[in-house]
């Protein structure tokens, strides 16, 4: 593949994480504002280089770091309505202060294929075994410009602490519903399968109708779509499962269809893409009746399947620690799931030495250009990775790859050139968005992984 090197023009820097990237044009105003979401609560807008507050929330955020620094809760969704230039609404995904759990386990979690009592835990004694709630919520500004919270859609419980999705919550231009994207509910290997449960919401990409029944102001907190009261259910339809970790979902009209892209993020072999154009999303009225059939689902293949491979489980050899033992994690699983599943438009590997590669650690962002600017990417699928595995200080990386018409490979990819010197500091690719007709790219950074360094983070916008 053709090699393209960018620049890349700092934006906004000084911000804590940012988790979200998008343009929207404010109502009363004819001009589009980048909007820049952080993990902490904080959602800012730009114009003309002018950085303002929109919505502070960091109050309702429940308290992140803990003993390591890292985390995966927050604000992780901000999407704008298709009207909002008139109505005003836009919606929120974050976890919620004061809802701290013990969690779903008392110690992390590996499978081991010799003992069944691994790969079949159930997660029991939900209202008291979880680890916090996620809420989604619809907002409206007001006609003084001050936003207010107009109701809540969902409220989720949620075993894990990681794996709650990033950039969570985008509207569709195909169907006019708003798509929830979650993971798999977190700790690793999904140790209760709940991505293949399609009862379970945890793992799955709906679609969320805000026309209907808005009279409903306080939903209930559930884990599984049978718990969901019939109006909520009514609401609501399932396109996707079998989704580990999923940073949004993109859109791109390709003639009269929209192509869609979603990232998958890895266990421990590798990062996916994953494209499909249709599909037939399920009622969550008619999932949580027995009888239905529904193999209309488009299924990523987690757990059983990690992109385009088994799921492994990978340790050093005990003879040889310089090679690396491999065994499949769910082989029953492997095999039930190996022609149903959606094969994936890229996988890249965590280990990789080929002088063109990169050894990733997280897809963070995925994103269709259609821009001219940049010619050699015009038309391009372009994403993120979290960081080099192989470089320090750790550093994140652009790339790019391109639809293939043979559906029995895997596409190529390339990794794009930047010009900036991040310098002796570490710089984690941590989110990637776009403007409103997909023809210009904005990149988050930030100068470490624990939320509670502050103000790290950096959005540039990636240029010719």
């Amino acid at each position: 593949m053709k090699k393209i090197k960018v620049r890349l023009r700092p934006i906004v820097s000084r911000l804590n994480l940012p988790t979200v990237i998008k343009t929207a044009i404010l109502p009363g105003e004819s001009m589009e504002s980048l909007f820049i979401a952080t993990q902490v609560g904080e959602i800012f807008y730009v114009r003309n280089r002018d950085v303002r507050t929109f919505l502070d929330i960091s109050s309702q955020i429940i308290k992140l770091g803990g003993k390591r620094g890292s985390d995966e809760r927050g604000l992780l969704g901000l999407a704008f309505h298709p009207e909002f230039h008139h109505n005003g609404l836009f919606y929120l995904h974050y976890s919620v202060a004061g809802t701290q759990g013990p969690g779903a386990l008392t110690e992390s979690f590996t499978p081991n294929p010799c003992d069944p009592k691994t790969l079949y835990l159930k997660w029991t004694n939900r209202e008291k075994q979880y680890d916090h709630i996620d809420t989604v919520e619809e907002w409206v500004v007001q006609r003084n410009g001050q936003p207010i919270k107009s109701r809540t859609l969902l409220n989720l419980r949620r075993p894990f602490s990681n794996h709650n999705g990033v950039n969570s919550l985008n509207f569709s231009p195909e169907t006019g519903k708003l798509v929830l994207t979650t993971g798999d509910g977190g700790s690793g290997y999904d140790p209760f399968n709940l991505s293949q449960d399609n009862l379970e919401i945890a793992g799955k990409i709906i679609e969320i109708d805000v026309k209907k029944n808005t009279s409903i102001t306080n939903p209930p907190v559930v884990s599984r779509f049978s718990e969901l009261p019939v109006s909520i259910q009514e609401m609501l339809s399932v396109i996707v499962k079998g989704v580990r970790n999923i940073p949004g979902i993109a859109f791109q009209r390709y003639n009269d269809r929209f192509l869609k892209y979603v990232g998958n993020v890895g266990q421990g072999l590798v990062e996916s893409i994953f494209i499909f154009t249709q599909y037939k999303p399920i009622p969550v009225t008619q999932l949580t009746s027995s009888s239905l059939n529904t193999e209309g689902f488009i299924n990523l293949g987690w757990r059983g399947w990690e992109g385009a491979f088994p799921t492994t489980i990978i340790k050093d050899c005990s003879s040889n620690p310089n090679l690396k033992e491999q065994t499949i994690a769910y082989y029953n699983e492997a095999v039930n799931t190996s022609v149903k599943r959606h094969p994936p438009l890229i996988s890249y590997f965590h280990q990789d030495a080929r002088q063109d590669k990169f050894s990733g650690t997280a897809i963070t962002g995925v994103q269709p250009y259609l821009g001219n600017t940049i010619s050699d990417l015009t038309g391009s699928v372009v994403f993120i990775d979290l960081a080099n595995r192989n470089q320090s200080p750790s550093k994140g990386v652009l790339a790019y790859t391109r639809i293939t018409t043979d559906n029995n490979n895997l596409s190529d990819y390339s990794v794009i050139e930047t010009d900036y010197n991040f310098g002796d500091k570490p710089a984690f690719y941590v989110s990637l968005g776009t403007n409103l007709d997909q023809t210009r790219l904005f990149l988050g950074v930030n100068g470490s992984m624990k939320v509670t360094d502050y103000n790290q983070g950096t959005v540039f916008e990636v240029i010719s």
